[in-house]
């Protein structure tokens, strides 16, 4: 208690450096999970990409990245266990976010793309098992998180490999692509406009105090899927090509068609995404204020300091804009090759994934929901289509994540103590 009260300010200040370092690896990790394809398939260049994610990750994160947060990310440890000794809970949640971030840091430079939560959950999961107890975690959450690396990418691979296969089928491989893509593609842009809806409610509006029970959720989101579809029949029709131009001319239409809609997927991903994830740096930032503030009383969710949020969106914008792109060039060129068409399959896939585990507590990451949609478009056209060098490399680094976040923890943790029990 003696420390909280001589070093309060000092650790406030470490974990307000250590949080925008954080939200600095979000942004150059994370993001491009919803610009990756976009840019890959050319629908956007990396500069439009950067620009609009800056957008609406800030405002997810701003508006909706919540007033109150849980201070222990996914209930990973157990708080009575710091109660006599809340200065460790401390140290710890700051070795937590210095040691996500270094680890965020190396792998966006060696463009791997890994999940933000697990890099936090490592983290907190190495302090305390060696720093405090192992009964000190919750060993059942670690367990289903590793069990996330295969189901996650799994089920969106298998929706992504399907939605193409239906674009295939019903519109690039039949005798005039245009008029069945004038038929088809409401329909692909209703239940875009349907998942999408479902994401930001689901994920975005309940951090700002705007709650709907499921029922009411699944009928804005269908009233907006009817009205996104009806606009783009109306767009479409619109759509002016000449008839006597060879297919190539149509299939180059068509896939416009559909950069059109990644540009709206992607946005919703960026804000959806923003509102969520901005939790892996501000959660443990709140946690440490809350702790310093009350003098040592631990609460499970903490009331958020005006100065907490904007800090993690700046943090967010930051990293996407300076190191963003390498970990983009590998969602979206490194692993298969990316059209429109190709690329909307991979994200609403992705969409739908996050929807679905949402609504069951599937613990998972955005990062291997959408990788698991690339290689899904891939294997639509053959294993022959996926750079199987780069799929090994991302599968590793997935697999270092929770322990490299763990170890370098461990280390920091120690350091802490040292310096401030002196």
């Amino acid at each position: 208690m003696d420390i909280i009260a001589n070093y309060g300010f000092e650790l406030v200040l470490l974990a307000g450096l250590f949080g925008f370092f954080m939200a600095w690896g979000i942004g150059a990790n994370d993001v491009a999970n919803a610009m990756g394809t976009s840019v890959g398939s050319k629908a956007l260049t990396i500069k439009q990409a950067i620009l609009i994610a800056m957008v609406f990750e800030f405002a997810g994160a701003y508006l909706a990245g919540g007033e109150v947060t849980s201070t222990i990310r996914k209930g990973i440890i157990d708080a009575t266990y710091f109660v006599d000794t809340p200065e460790l809970l401390v140290f710890g949640m700051v070795a937590s976010l210095l040691a996500a971030g270094t680890w965020l840091l190396v792998a966006s430079y060696l463009g791997w793309p890994v999940s933000t939560t697990h890099s936090i959950v490592g983290a907190i999961v190495g302090f305390a098992a060696v720093g405090v107890s192992a009964d000190a975690v919750t060993w059942s959450k670690v367990g289903g998180i590793v069990g996330s690396w295969v189901i996650t990418p799994l089920i969106s691979g298998i929706f992504a490999y399907m939605i193409f296969m239906s674009a295939q089928k019903f519109i690039f491989n039949t005798n005039d692509p245009l008029t069945n893509a004038k038929r088809y593609v409401p329909v692909y842009m209703a239940l875009a406009g349907f998942i999408l809806s479902l994401v930001t409610i689901k994920k975005g509006l309940k951090h700002i105090g705007i709650h709907f029970s499921t029922s009411e959720a699944m009928l804005l989101s269908t009233a907006i899927a009817v009205v996104v579809g009806i606009l783009g029949v109306i767009a479409i029709k619109r759509l002016k090509v000449d008839p006597a131009a060879d297919k190539k001319m149509h299939y180059a239409s068509v896939e416009k068609v559909f950069a059109i809609l990644m540009v709206v997927t992607a946005c919703c991903m960026a804000f959806a995404h923003g509102s969520n994830d901005v939790a892996n740096a501000i959660g443990p930032l709140a946690a440490v204020v809350s702790i310093v503030e009350s003098g040592g009383e631990i609460a499970k969710k903490a009331e958020l300091v005006w100065w907490i949020l904007p800090l993690g969106g700046i943090g967010i914008i930051s990293g996407l804009a300076i190191f963003g792109s390498r970990v983009m060039a590998t969602i979206g060129q490194g692993i298969t090759h990316l059209t429109p068409s190709r690329g909307f399959a991979a994200e609403l896939a992705a969409a739908t994934t996050v929807v679905l585990a949402s609504s069951t507590g599937l613990p998972i990451s955005t990062t291997q929901t959408l990788v698991g949609a690339v290689l899904g478009v891939g294997m639509a056209r053959g294993i022959a289509a996926l750079n199987m060098g780069v799929i090994r490399n991302i599968v590793v680094s997935w697999v270092v994540t929770l322990p490299a976040g763990a170890a370098l923890s461990i280390c920091i943790f120690y350091m802490l103590k040292g310096i401030f029990a002196a």
